[in-house]
């Protein structure tokens, strides 16, 4: 992963829990497969990091980002909605209006929500921004991204549609667990998956293609 070159990273801002993992890691996929690199604060573990100062170091580090809004809405009573994610949102938007460096100016944002204009009651100050929706669907998700990628001029994603990405990427996750497992991981190794090794099994299984 090349951590320093601004121009290709891709800093992402999503939820990390179990039920969005499925849409995360097509999420790192598309990414890659579009010749981009992600950026996210799983990458790292370190104690002696404070999470405020490695979120803005990843922000500082990349022209993209994509932010992802599903958990703004608590799903049961008495659950904390998730403010994380709004939170550096608000990070990223600092960065492109206020800071020194005339490089952030060009920085470019996409904005994802699983319930369309769900944003608008949550986070109003957005409205009249251009928000996508993938409904929760991870093809959905793949598609989107995808033409997002297009729609910025992003040189990867030329010649490849958003079909062909979702096929792509379905063939990789049946050939991930089929090689995995064949070298011993278990179900509880799949969901305990540090994102770096699922990021390096992605670069490893297209640099063979």
């Amino acid at each position: 992963m090349n951590e320093d070159n601004f121009e290709s990273n891709v800093f992402i801002n999503c939820p990390f829990d179990k039920d969005f993992l499925p849409l995360l890691k097509a999420l790192l996929f598309t990414v890659i497969r579009c010749k981009l690199n992600p950026r996210i604060a799983l990458e790292r573990f370190d104690s002696g990091e404070t999470r405020f100062d490695k979120i803005k170091e990843l922000i500082e580090s990349s022209k993209f980002s994509i932010h992802d809004l599903s958990r703004i809405k608590s799903s049961q009573k008495e659950e904390y909605y998730r403010l994380n994610m709004p939170f550096e949102i608000g990070l990223e938007l600092g960065c492109r209006l206020y800071h020194q460096e005339e490089k952030y100016r060009n920085k470019k944002s996409l904005i994802l929500e699983k319930e369309r204009y769900s944003y608008q009651k949550a986070l109003s100050d957005i409205s009249n921004s251009d928000i996508k929706c993938h409904n929760g669907d991870v093809e959905e998700l793949v598609e989107e991204v995808r033409n997002w990628f297009y729609e910025i001029g992003v040189n990867g994603v030329k010649g490849i549609s958003g079909s062909f990405l979702w096929d792509e990427y379905n063939v990789f996750m049946a050939d991930f667990y089929e090689k995995r497992s064949s070298e011993g991981y278990k179900d509880r190794d799949f969901e305990k998956m540090p994102i770096p090794e699922y990021i390096d099994f992605i670069r490893d299984w297209l640099s063979k293609k």
